[in-house]
Protein backbone atom coordinates (compact mmCIF):
# COMPACT_ATOMS: atom_id res chain seq x y z
CA UNK A 1 0.00 0.00 0.00
CA UNK A 2 1.46 3.38 -1.00
CA UNK A 3 1.47 6.46 1.19
CA UNK A 4 -1.22 8.06 -0.98
CA UNK A 5 -3.40 4.93 -0.69
CA UNK A 6 -2.97 4.99 3.07
CA UNK A 7 -3.87 8.69 3.27
CA UNK A 8 -6.94 8.23 1.07
CA UNK A 9 -8.10 5.24 3.11
CA UNK A 10 -7.71 7.26 6.31
CA UNK A 11 -9.72 10.10 4.77
CA UNK A 12 -12.51 7.67 3.82
CA UNK A 13 -12.53 6.24 7.36
CA UNK A 14 -12.70 9.76 8.83
CA UNK A 15 -15.51 10.69 6.42
CA UNK A 16 -17.42 7.57 7.45
CA UNK A 17 -16.88 8.47 11.10
CA UNK A 18 -18.20 11.96 10.44
CA UNK A 19 -21.37 10.68 8.68
CA UNK A 20 -22.05 8.18 11.46
CA UNK A 21 -21.40 10.88 14.06
CA UNK A 22 -23.96 13.16 12.43
CA UNK A 23 -26.59 10.41 12.53
CA UNK A 24 -25.75 9.60 16.15
CA UNK A 25 -26.13 13.28 17.03
CA UNK A 26 -29.45 13.44 15.21
CA UNK A 27 -31.03 10.26 16.57
CA UNK A 28 -29.12 9.27 19.70
CA UNK A 29 -28.85 5.72 18.31
CA UNK A 30 -25.56 4.05 19.19
CA UNK A 31 -22.81 4.13 16.60
CA UNK A 32 -22.58 0.32 16.62
CA UNK A 33 -25.82 0.12 14.66
CA UNK A 34 -24.20 2.25 11.97
CA UNK A 35 -20.42 1.99 12.11
CA UNK A 36 -19.98 -1.78 12.22
CA UNK A 37 -22.10 -2.43 9.09
CA UNK A 38 -20.22 0.35 7.26
CA UNK A 39 -16.88 -1.24 8.11
CA UNK A 40 -18.06 -4.71 7.09
CA UNK A 41 -19.97 -3.88 3.90
CA UNK A 42 -18.12 -0.85 2.51
CA UNK A 43 -14.55 -1.51 3.61
CA UNK A 44 -14.54 -5.31 3.79
CA UNK A 45 -13.30 -5.35 7.40
CA UNK A 46 -13.61 -8.75 9.08
CA UNK A 47 -16.76 -8.68 11.26
CA UNK A 48 -14.84 -9.54 14.43
CA UNK A 49 -12.35 -6.71 13.86
CA UNK A 50 -15.17 -4.32 12.98
CA UNK A 51 -16.99 -5.17 16.22
CA UNK A 52 -13.87 -4.91 18.40
CA UNK A 53 -12.72 -1.62 16.89
CA UNK A 54 -16.21 -0.14 17.03
CA UNK A 55 -16.53 -0.99 20.72
CA UNK A 56 -13.53 1.16 21.64
CA UNK A 57 -14.79 3.79 19.21
CA UNK A 58 -18.10 3.77 21.12
CA UNK A 59 -16.37 3.83 24.51
CA UNK A 60 -14.57 7.05 23.56
CA UNK A 61 -17.63 8.83 22.17
CA UNK A 62 -19.87 7.65 25.02
CA UNK A 63 -17.35 8.96 27.56
CA UNK A 64 -17.70 12.42 26.03
CA UNK A 65 -21.49 12.05 26.04
CA UNK A 66 -21.46 10.96 29.68
CA UNK A 67 -19.40 13.99 30.66
CA UNK A 68 -21.87 16.32 28.95
CA UNK A 69 -24.93 14.60 30.41
CA UNK A 70 -23.28 14.47 33.85
CA UNK A 71 -22.64 18.20 33.84
CA UNK A 72 -26.32 18.69 32.98
CA UNK A 73 -27.34 16.27 35.77
CA UNK A 74 -29.14 14.05 33.26
CA UNK A 75 -27.90 10.72 34.65
CA UNK A 76 -29.67 8.42 37.10
CA UNK A 77 -26.73 6.54 38.59
CA UNK A 78 -28.96 3.94 40.26
CA UNK A 79 -30.18 2.82 36.82
CA UNK A 80 -26.60 2.81 35.54
CA UNK A 81 -25.52 0.57 38.42
CA UNK A 82 -28.43 -1.83 37.92
CA UNK A 83 -27.69 -2.14 34.20
CA UNK A 84 -23.98 -2.68 34.86
CA UNK A 85 -24.79 -5.35 37.45
CA UNK A 86 -26.23 -7.42 34.64
CA UNK A 87 -24.15 -6.30 31.66
CA UNK A 88 -20.58 -6.53 32.98
CA UNK A 89 -20.73 -10.21 34.05
CA UNK A 90 -22.67 -11.09 30.88
CA UNK A 91 -20.05 -9.30 28.79
CA UNK A 92 -17.25 -11.18 30.53
CA UNK A 93 -19.02 -14.50 29.92
CA UNK A 94 -19.66 -13.66 26.25
CA UNK A 95 -16.00 -12.70 25.77
CA UNK A 96 -14.95 -15.96 27.44
CA UNK A 97 -17.06 -17.89 24.95
CA UNK A 98 -15.67 -15.85 22.04
CA UNK A 99 -12.12 -16.57 23.23
CA UNK A 100 -12.71 -20.27 22.62
CA UNK A 101 -13.84 -19.74 19.03
CA UNK A 102 -11.76 -19.30 15.90
CA UNK A 103 -12.70 -15.66 15.38
CA UNK A 104 -10.76 -15.38 12.13
CA UNK A 105 -12.41 -18.44 10.61
CA UNK A 106 -15.27 -18.56 8.15
CA UNK A 107 -17.74 -19.95 10.67
CA UNK A 108 -17.18 -17.07 13.11
CA UNK A 109 -17.49 -14.57 10.26
CA UNK A 110 -20.81 -16.09 9.22
CA UNK A 111 -22.23 -16.32 12.75
CA UNK A 112 -21.24 -12.78 13.74
CA UNK A 113 -22.55 -11.37 10.44
CA UNK A 114 -25.92 -13.09 10.92
CA UNK A 115 -26.11 -11.95 14.56
CA UNK A 116 -25.30 -8.40 13.47
CA UNK A 117 -28.05 -8.52 10.84
CA UNK A 118 -30.61 -9.72 13.38
CA UNK A 119 -29.53 -7.02 15.87
CA UNK A 120 -29.93 -4.34 13.19
CA UNK A 121 -33.46 -5.55 12.36
CA UNK A 122 -34.35 -5.46 16.07
CA UNK A 123 -32.95 -1.94 16.35
CA UNK A 124 -34.99 -0.83 13.33
CA UNK A 125 -38.13 -2.34 14.87
CA UNK A 126 -37.55 -0.49 18.15
CA UNK A 127 -36.94 2.76 16.26
CA UNK A 128 -40.24 2.45 14.41
CA UNK A 129 -42.37 1.03 17.23
CA UNK A 130 -40.91 2.74 20.31
CA UNK A 131 -43.71 5.27 20.73
CA UNK A 132 -46.48 2.73 20.08
CA UNK A 133 -44.96 0.28 22.55
CA UNK A 134 -44.62 2.96 25.18
CA UNK A 135 -48.19 4.18 24.66
CA UNK A 136 -49.55 0.64 24.94
CA UNK A 137 -47.58 -0.67 27.91
CA UNK A 138 -45.98 2.19 29.87
CA UNK A 139 -48.93 2.69 32.23
CA UNK A 140 -49.20 -1.04 32.93
CA UNK A 141 -45.46 -1.46 33.54
CA UNK A 142 -45.44 1.71 35.61
CA UNK A 143 -47.60 -0.11 38.18
CA UNK A 144 -44.91 -2.73 38.86
CA UNK A 145 -43.20 -2.64 42.25
CA UNK A 146 -39.68 -1.22 42.50
CA UNK A 147 -38.02 -4.58 43.19
CA UNK A 148 -39.41 -6.13 40.00
CA UNK A 149 -38.45 -3.06 37.96
CA UNK A 150 -34.90 -3.34 39.35
CA UNK A 151 -34.77 -7.02 38.42
CA UNK A 152 -35.99 -6.30 34.88
CA UNK A 153 -33.38 -3.54 34.58
CA UNK A 154 -30.64 -6.01 35.52
CA UNK A 155 -32.02 -8.48 32.95
CA UNK A 156 -31.92 -5.72 30.34
CA UNK A 157 -28.27 -5.26 31.27
CA UNK A 158 -27.66 -8.99 30.78
CA UNK A 159 -29.23 -8.82 27.32
CA UNK A 160 -27.07 -5.87 26.37
CA UNK A 161 -24.03 -7.64 27.82
CA UNK A 162 -24.56 -10.46 25.33
CA UNK A 163 -25.51 -8.38 22.29
CA UNK A 164 -22.88 -5.65 22.53
CA UNK A 165 -19.64 -7.69 22.70
CA UNK A 166 -20.95 -10.01 19.98
CA UNK A 167 -22.28 -7.39 17.56
CA UNK A 168 -21.54 -3.91 19.07
CA UNK A 169 -25.30 -3.25 18.67
CA UNK A 170 -27.93 -2.97 21.39
CA UNK A 171 -26.95 -0.11 23.71
CA UNK A 172 -28.86 2.55 21.74
CA UNK A 173 -32.43 2.24 20.52
CA UNK A 174 -33.14 -1.07 22.26
CA UNK A 175 -31.80 0.01 25.65
CA UNK A 176 -33.48 3.42 25.62
CA UNK A 177 -36.86 2.03 24.52
CA UNK A 178 -36.96 -0.60 27.28
CA UNK A 179 -35.82 1.92 29.90
CA UNK A 180 -38.59 4.29 28.81
CA UNK A 181 -41.04 1.47 29.50
CA UNK A 182 -39.57 0.56 32.87
CA UNK A 183 -39.28 4.17 34.06
CA UNK A 184 -42.21 6.05 32.46
CA UNK A 185 -42.10 8.85 35.04
CA UNK A 186 -38.45 9.64 34.39
CA UNK A 187 -37.59 12.43 31.93
CA UNK A 188 -36.45 11.21 28.53
CA UNK A 189 -33.22 13.18 28.86
CA UNK A 190 -32.34 11.28 32.05
CA UNK A 191 -33.14 7.96 30.36
CA UNK A 192 -30.86 8.80 27.43
CA UNK A 193 -28.14 10.12 29.75
CA UNK A 194 -28.31 7.01 31.93
CA UNK A 195 -28.14 4.71 28.88
CA UNK A 196 -25.09 6.59 27.55
CA UNK A 197 -23.37 6.47 30.95
CA UNK A 198 -23.95 2.72 31.21
CA UNK A 199 -22.54 2.23 27.71
CA UNK A 200 -19.12 3.44 28.92
CA UNK A 201 -18.26 0.51 31.24
CA UNK A 202 -20.08 -1.88 28.90
CA UNK A 203 -18.12 -0.91 25.79
CA UNK A 204 -14.86 -0.47 27.71
CA UNK A 205 -15.02 -4.02 29.11
CA UNK A 206 -16.15 -5.43 25.77
CA UNK A 207 -13.55 -3.42 23.85
CA UNK A 208 -10.76 -4.41 26.24
CA UNK A 209 -11.78 -8.03 25.79
CA UNK A 210 -11.62 -7.74 22.01
CA UNK A 211 -8.25 -6.00 22.34
CA UNK A 212 -7.01 -9.01 24.34
CA UNK A 213 -8.41 -11.30 21.64
CA UNK A 214 -6.53 -9.32 18.98
CA UNK A 215 -9.63 -8.00 17.19
CA UNK A 216 -8.98 -4.25 17.44
CA UNK A 217 -7.45 -2.29 14.54
CA UNK A 218 -5.83 0.81 16.10
CA UNK A 219 -4.89 2.28 12.72
CA UNK A 220 -8.60 2.18 11.84
CA UNK A 221 -9.81 3.56 15.18
CA UNK A 222 -7.91 6.88 15.02
CA UNK A 223 -9.43 8.28 11.78
CA UNK A 224 -12.90 7.06 12.80
CA UNK A 225 -12.69 9.13 15.99
CA UNK A 226 -11.21 12.09 14.11
CA UNK A 227 -14.31 12.24 11.93
CA UNK A 228 -16.98 11.21 14.41
CA UNK A 229 -16.47 13.75 17.18
CA UNK A 230 -17.16 16.82 14.98
CA UNK A 231 -19.93 14.81 13.29
CA UNK A 232 -21.70 14.28 16.62
CA UNK A 233 -21.45 18.02 17.31
CA UNK A 234 -22.97 18.83 13.90
CA UNK A 235 -25.74 16.26 14.32
CA UNK A 236 -26.61 17.52 17.79
CA UNK A 237 -26.90 21.05 16.40
CA UNK A 238 -29.22 19.90 13.60
CA UNK A 239 -31.32 17.67 15.86
CA UNK A 240 -33.93 20.28 16.69
CA UNK A 241 -34.31 21.43 13.10
CA UNK A 242 -35.21 18.13 11.44
CA UNK A 243 -38.40 16.20 12.35
CA UNK A 244 -37.42 13.34 14.67
CA UNK A 245 -39.96 10.94 13.14
CA UNK A 246 -38.61 11.49 9.62
CA UNK A 247 -35.01 10.91 10.70
CA UNK A 248 -35.82 7.79 12.72
CA UNK A 249 -37.97 6.33 9.93
CA UNK A 250 -35.22 6.92 7.35
CA UNK A 251 -32.63 5.40 9.69
CA UNK A 252 -34.86 2.37 10.37
CA UNK A 253 -35.28 1.77 6.63
CA UNK A 254 -31.50 1.92 6.17
CA UNK A 255 -30.96 -0.51 9.05
CA UNK A 256 -33.49 -2.95 7.57
CA UNK A 257 -31.79 -2.85 4.16
CA UNK A 258 -28.34 -3.30 5.69
CA UNK A 259 -29.54 -6.01 8.09
CA UNK A 260 -31.11 -8.03 5.30
CA UNK A 261 -27.98 -7.54 3.15
CA UNK A 262 -25.79 -8.91 5.94
CA UNK A 263 -27.99 -11.97 6.39
CA UNK A 264 -28.08 -12.94 2.70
Amino acid sequence: MTGNDFDMTSVLYALSGFCVGVLVGLTGVGGGSLMTPVLVLLFGIHPTTAVGTDLLFAATTKTLGTLLHGLSQNIDWRIVCLLATGSVPATALTLFILSHLDLEGGTARHVITIALGVALLLTAAFLLLARSIRAAYADRIGQLDDRLVATLTILLGVTMGVLVPATSVGAGAIGVTVLLLLYPRLAVTRIVGSDIAHAVPLTLVAGAGHWYLGSVDWALLAPLLTGSLPGIAVGSTLAGRIPDLAVRTALAVILVIVGVRLML
